[in-house]
């Protein structure tokens, strides 16, 4: 057989594929013999010095003159033939869409008369995730839009000679003591807390993020009325000059709209509440704020009474307003806006799959 013509760049290649360290072994071999048959060497020869068969140099040989380097690629092989067919393969996809909770990889096997394995593995190919929760709410509020562009607006476009202020209560902080101390991280091993632990009491924060400049007002009350409700507005009302006006982003709850609130607003005009939707948190930035002070206070303090975790709440408020850290809005909102459209259009389609699925069963 004639002499194999191998290109300079190709053979730089294959010389390449022969002395990497992580070359499949499989690959190395098919270089080598290419590299051997570009060199003048006969296919016979070739086989005796690599110890493999004839056919198989030959069949390199071919595959590398019809495709070049693609053809030493593994190509697909077709397999076991399926134990089941398109139907069953189906059947698995739906149970693990539609019904509710979501079932095991055991029980739907179990039930289709497949292998647990086999359930996981189809479940993997389209990315279906039955034992993950990832939670949710969207807004029911009929006037969603407008008091969206109302707190965003405030954000993206904050109105001259005034503060914006992103208001809510945290709410039954609990002073929750471990009953045994735990270890302290180290080399070589974790932080360690008891699961179990005394519970005295609990205690309200009402805070206050200034928008603009990351400052927080913060009080705490035991009790959650109207009545600590306007005292902390009235807090606020002491904290600002008289010539500014006061925009305060809050949620719908009852005290916020109690009559004695509207009425010493009514006394206050300088001050204006801006409602988020219902269920839309997260359109107020306090609960960043909220968050941190979880992370980094309540969850992980173990507290002998109240007035301990009161004064540690007070003493992190203190501190991060030495270096305010503001909570900067930088989502589109039409963005935010399209993404919900979606999701409600998604549950819909949801909502007539299972209705389907439980018609047909």
């Amino acid at each position: 057989m004639h002499e194999l013509n191998v290109s300079a760049e190709t053979r730089e290649q294959l010389q390449a594929i022969v002395n990497s360290p992580t070359s499949p072994q499989r690959m190395v071999m098919r270089a080598r013999i290419i590299l051997r048959l570009a060199e003048g060497a006969a296919g016979q020869e070739v086989a005796r010095e690599m110890g493999i068969s004839a056919p198989t140099v030959s069949l390199w040989r071919k595959r590398f003159s019809q495709e070049g380097l693609t053809g030493l690629q593994e190509r697909p092989r077709s397999g076991r033939k399926r134990r089941f067919g398109e139907t069953t393969r189906q059947k698995i996809i739906v149970r693990a869409v539609c019904m509710d909770p979501p079932p095991s990889c055991r029980v739907v096997g179990a039930e289709l008369g497949v292998s647990p394995s086999t359930v996981g593995r189809i479940w993997r190919a389209h990315d279906i995730k039955p034992h993950l929760i990832r939670t949710f709410k969207l807004s029911n509020d009929k006037r969603f839009e407008e008091k969206f562009w109302d707190v965003v607006g405030l954000y993206l476009n904050p109105p001259e000679k005034a503060v914006v202020l992103c208001c809510d209560e945290k709410s039954q902080c609990q002073a929750l003591e471990r009953t045994q101390p735990g270890l302290p991280l180290g080399l070589g091993h974790i932080r360690t807390r008891t699961h179990d632990y005394y519970r005295h009491g609990t205690i309200n924060l009402f805070a206050a993020l200034d928008y603009l400049t990351g400052k927080l007002i913060g009080h705490t009350h035991a009790r959650h009325r109207h009545q600590e409700w306007l005292r902390f507005l009235k807090q606020i009302d002491k904290e600002y000059v008289p010539d500014l006006a006061i925009h305060i982003v809050l949620d719908n709850y009852a005290t916020h709209k109690h009559p004695k609130v509207l009425k010493w607003l009514g006394k206050h005009p300088r001050v204006h509440l801006h409602f988020t939707p219902t269920s839309s948190s997260w359109l107020n930035l306090v609960e960043r704020f909220f968050r941190d002070i979880s992370d980094e206070v309540i969850r992980p303090g173990s507290f002998s009474c109240v007035g301990q975790l009161t004064e540690d709440i007070l003493r992190y408020l203190a501190k991060r307003n030495l270096k305010p850290k503001r909570y900067i809005w930088k989502a589109d909102p039409y963005q935010v806006l399209e993404k919900i459209a979606r999701a409600r259009t998604r549950l819909e389609e949801l909502a007539t799959i299972k209705a389907n699925y439980d018609t047909a069963h």
